[in-house]
């Protein structure tokens, strides 16, 4: 029964600091950074009163200015200060004890160099992108990772390859879409215990190795010319189906074929030719032939 009992307590002590380690630096990090100790406590008020006693001019040291897009996140003697980051505006710092980390929450974009990858159908492609994000809490993104910048253009270099790897060449280069918006949930994900937001990903150039795109060129203008050839005889088919329906009409009405020598001559006169052949009718030969 004693076994029974212990077991679900050390289960629920290590949800509890799992969830203290997801959450990075949270109130009670906060509460037990307090407790800086009693030369800490004899520093700060040491601290003080230098300040008391060089006002009005320790105001210079001890104000400072954040801009609207920008955060401070203040460490005292190492410990971070509770209340998250400071704001945008004044705020106040103890210079002997207190040093600060300034955070710019606006959209940051960047180019990701081109990825050499090999395609699920082992073929070789050059894929770079550009990646938009924005640091979405200034306290973790200073305190969980050592530079959030870098560490996400490194992962967005190898989640381009890695998702990548997973396609074939034809879903590269007609689903660049789906694949942007993988990519972007992914690295999101990824990235929300470093305080950033990953807004957005788009694949910029995908290129091929040349012999490939002679290939492809190849086999594009192939199908086209079998297109054009299927029309042409589409087209043959149509005008040999309307000439026999002309004739077989021409044949029930001998006048109309006469006017249709007619019409002939008249083309043929219009012309600038110097000599001129007039083809005698048949049924008139045929009159002659009988006498």
């Amino acid at each position: 029964m004693s076994d029974n009992r212990i077991e679900p307590t050390n289960d629920a002590a290590m949800d509890n600091s799992h969830k203290s380690t997801n959450q990075g630096y949270n109130m009670e990090d906060s509460s037990s950074n307090e407790g800086i100790g009693c030369c800490g406590y004899i520093l700060t008020a040491l601290s003080y009163i230098a300040i008391a006693c060089m006002f009005p001019f320790s105001l210079c040291l001890c104000l400072k200015v954040v801009q609207e897009y920008e955060r401070a996140v203040i460490f005292r003697l190492g410990r971070l200060l509770p209340g998250g980051a400071k704001g945008p505006g004044l705020f106040f710092v103890i210079p002997c004890t207190d040093s600060y980390t300034k955070v710019d929450l606006r959209t940051v974009s960047f180019d990701v160099p081109p990825q050499e990858i090999l395609s699920k159908d082992s073929v070789t492609v050059a894929v770079d992108a550009v990646v938009y994000y924005r640091v979405s809490n200034a306290t973790i993104s200073v305190t969980n990772v050592e530079d959030a910048n870098r560490s996400t253009r490194l992962l967005a270099q190898t989640t381009l390859r890695n998702v990548l790897g997973t396609k074939d060449l034809s879903q590269i280069l007609s689903e660049r879409e789906i694949i942007s918006h993988f990519m972007q949930s992914s690295l999101d994900e990824a990235t929300d215990p470093w305080g950033v937001k990953v807004e957005r990903v788009e694949m910029k150039d995908v290129r091929l190795p040349v012999q490939l795109q002679r290939a492809m060129a190849a086999e594009a203008e192939a199908a086209r010319d079998a297109r054009a050839k299927v029309i042409a005889a589409e087209g043959e088919h149509k005008a040999s189906r309307a000439l026999k329906d002309a004739a077989d009409v021409m044949n029930e009405s001998p006048a109309a074929l006469q006017l249709r020598y007619l019409q002939t001559l008249g083309t043929i006169s219009a012309e600038k030719n110097s000599t001129i052949i007039f083809p005698l009718p048949i049924d008139l030969m045929r009159s002659f032939m009988n006498k």
